[in-house]
């Protein structure tokens, strides 16, 4: 089982979407339709080919409303299945397992999806050395969870926030003039501990970001013959991040330019959510 991010409240986490879905009345049809006693035993599966992300979470929604539920988990986090493969096994309280179910879904689909798009991005460059990034652009709230389904995938994560990472982008400079030397100095004197990184959306914005102590730039939508006259000037003082316009489509062409990293917010932001069902199933 893969270790959820380590600030991450698992609990707190469960607590608010399940009451979000059960409002103050609870489950109102569940509660009027089965018997307090009732048992409910079922399949969770895929109806297509997805990567797996959120086991764990999807376990505890379950678990939260009855702590004695049996739970038998058939697959691993970043495992590729096929669709119709079984992923969990459920056996509890009707009343708790039906008022957990939404909760369960919901976050198994869109962390399948995403983990499912990064890796689809990531196959899509495995023959060159880049990696691919996912960026801060998530839904808010969900971030942490994002990035971890985003790495069960494959991709790699880049800032999770803004005090674990330092990046001048173009706003930056422009309050400062548009001088980008000044601006990457400034950081390089700030006490952070951090390296610092910088957007360049113009070659000729390079060596005066070098010469100022940038520690690695970020290329910005720049098409690959442009990517190719920066990596040369570059000549390798510096790791290179390539981003904007980066899609399925583009991003072979792109990383064959010989970047080293290349950061985009479609896996985060645009991967739809994969269709996992659960089912009814008559205990043997």
């Amino acid at each position: 089982m893969s270790d959820l991010p380590e600030h991450f409240d698992l609990d707190e986490y469960v607590r608010a979407v399940l009451a979000e879905d059960l409002g103050e009345g609870g489950d109102v049809t569940s509660a009027s339709t089965l018997d307090e006693d009732a048992r409910f035993t079922a399949i969770m599966d895929t109806r297509e080919d997805i990567v797996v992300a959120g086991m764990e979470v999807a376990a505890a929604f379950f678990r939260g409303l009855d702590p004695d539920v049996v739970i038998e988990q058939l697959v691993e986090d970043g495992e590729r299945v096929e669709a119709g493969r079984d992923l969990m096994h459920i056996e509890g309280k009707a009343r708790a397992m039906l008022s957990a179910e939404r909760s369960a879904l919901n976050t198994m689909q869109v962390l399948c999806g995403i983990a499912t798009m990064a890796r689809r991005f990531a196959d899509e460059i495995s023959h060159t050395e880049a990696q691919v990034l996912d960026t801060r652009k998530t839904i808010p709230g969900l971030r942490a969870l994002s990035k971890y389904a985003s790495a069960m995938g494959g991709a790699t994560n880049h800032r999770l926030r803004m005090d674990d990472g330092l990046l001048i982008k173009d706003n930056h400079i422009a309050v400062n003039g548009g001088d980008i030397a000044e601006t990457v100095r400034r950081a390089k004197a700030a006490d952070h501990g951090l390296d610092v990184q910088v957007e360049v959306d113009r070659l000729d914005q390079i060596e005066p970001a070098l010469e100022a102590g940038a520690d690695r730039l970020l290329l910005d939508n720049m098409p690959p013959d442009v990517l190719r006259e920066a990596i040369a000037i570059v000549k390798g003082r510096v790791p290179l991040e390539a981003s904007g316009g980066v899609s399925l489509e583009t991003i072979r062409a792109i990383a064959e330019t010989g970047v080293d990293y290349i950061s985009t917010s479609k896996i985060t932001m645009g991967a739809p959510a994969v269709d996992i069902g659960l089912d009814y199933a008559i205990a043997d």
